[in-house]
């Protein structure tokens, strides 16, 4: 497959895994939607796609006017503006008002036209989408930067010596490329943009309340969390919990895994864990950039960091894998599990391993036929890549 070279600021080229699939989707006259945070690389992707073109449009909607070329316009008008083109690009389409069933016309159209829009929220975060555009987009998901990408890039074993620092300071593009000014870009990244759509969503009512979440979940990183315990923390009831919970997963700030339950009895059925998309934003939050050896939190910046690779490696390859984590109420437990085609398989992650691990018995006997590893930093490169 043919591979994707970004330029970023110091001329490195980076390969972003996601582009080949993202080019297979061309020609079939759907609307090409491209989710992912701000300053994930969402503006530099397009600028490397744009050479696909030899006529394109760009509409950057975090600018009014540009915005408002493709707002509330019927379908005759979305054909003349955008049938003369090879390609189009509408940047941060949630600024748009009701672009879900803007996307929908524009998908009924069937153009010649390559139209991919981008967004830094899920499209649902714009205002009152009246009719949904399914069917007529094919959507993809961008990440930071991937060790597997990285080590594409560079080798193996840079990244595994580099592993320390992508722990503290995580995988933005900005971060691994300016690695001199990271501190300052995770600290404007976290004050100026993590919030920014969602404090522009009619739903937020107490920001001050959302930032102390945030707070309090990167506290908790590895941990199952507890609804209830966070809404006697910030003193908000439950639901208000659960909504912002899911308005920072829609932004792509964390996202959750569920406990796997099927036929032990003492299984935990309803927990949930919740991890960041990256380290450098949980550390962020925390205002805490301390090297691994002076940290406590080692072993939890561990797993996040794995279980976000894993998450990006499904993503990029279209896997269709369930992930959750399994724990009992005598305290067994196993940090992912993953469920695709039938097969079970299980993992274990260990910044620095003490002691042979197993799996533990009660999912052995519950779940026969499952597969169990132990990732560690000396082994996981099958685990991301």
């Amino acid at each position: 497959m043919e591979k994707s070279r970004i330029f970023a600021k110091n001329t490195t080229m980076i390969h972003r895994a996601i582009v080949p699939s993202i080019l297979s989707s061309f020609g079939r006259k759907k609307v090409v939607v491209l989710l992912g945070a701000r300053q994930v690389g969402k503006t530099t992707l397009l600028d490397e796609l744009r050479q696909r073109g030899s006529h394109v449009l760009r509409l950057n909607c975090d600018n009014m006017d540009e915005a408002i070329q493709i707002e509330k316009r019927s379908s005759t008008e979305l054909r003349n503006l955008l049938s003369p083109y090879d390609m189009v690009f509408i940047d941060e389409a949630q600024r748009v008002k009701d672009i879900g069933l803007t996307l929908k016309m524009i998908g009924d159209l069937k153009l010649d036209t390559q139209v991919i829009a981008t967004g830094s929220s899920s499209l649902n975060l714009a205002d009152e989408i009246n009719e949904p555009a399914t069917g007529r987009l094919t959507e993809f998901k961008l990440y930071p930067l991937s060790l597997g990408e990285l080590a594409a890039d560079r080798s193996e074993l840079e990244e595994r010596r580099m592993l320390p620092q992508r722990m503290v300071y995580g995988l933005y593009p900005e971060v691994v490329t300016d690695f001199g000014f990271a501190k300052r870009t995770l600290t404007d990244l976290t004050n100026n943009y993590l919030y920014k759509d969602l404090f522009m969503y009619k739903g937020i009512k107490k920001p001050a309340v959302l930032q102390k979440l945030t707070r309090a979940l990167a506290l908790q990183l590895g941990c199952e969390v507890s609804y209830n315990e966070l809404s006697n923390l910030l003193g908000v009831d439950k639901e208000t919990v659960e909504n912002y919970i899911y308005l920072l997963e829609q932004c792509f700030v964390v996202f959750q895994l569920d406990s796997f339950s099927r036929n032990a009895r003492n299984e935990i059925k309803k927990g949930k864990k919740i991890y960041f998309y990256d380290n450098g934003v949980r550390n962020a939050l925390l205002a805490n950039f301390a090297p691994l050896e002076l940290r406590t939190d080692a072993g939890a910046l561990w797993e996040n960091l794995m279980v976000s690779e894993r998450m990006k490696r499904n993503a990029y390859r279209q896997s269709y894998a369930i992930t959750h984590f399994w724990r009992t109420r005598t305290q067994s437990e196993i940090d992912l599990v993953e469920e695709e085609d039938g097969q079970l398989r299980t993992f274990e992650f260990k910044w620095r391993p003490t002691r042979q691990c197993r799996q533990p018995r009660a999912f052995a006997e519950a779940y026969p036929g499952s597969t169990f590893e132990v990732v560690t930093p000396d082994n996981f490169w099958d685990f991301v890549r």
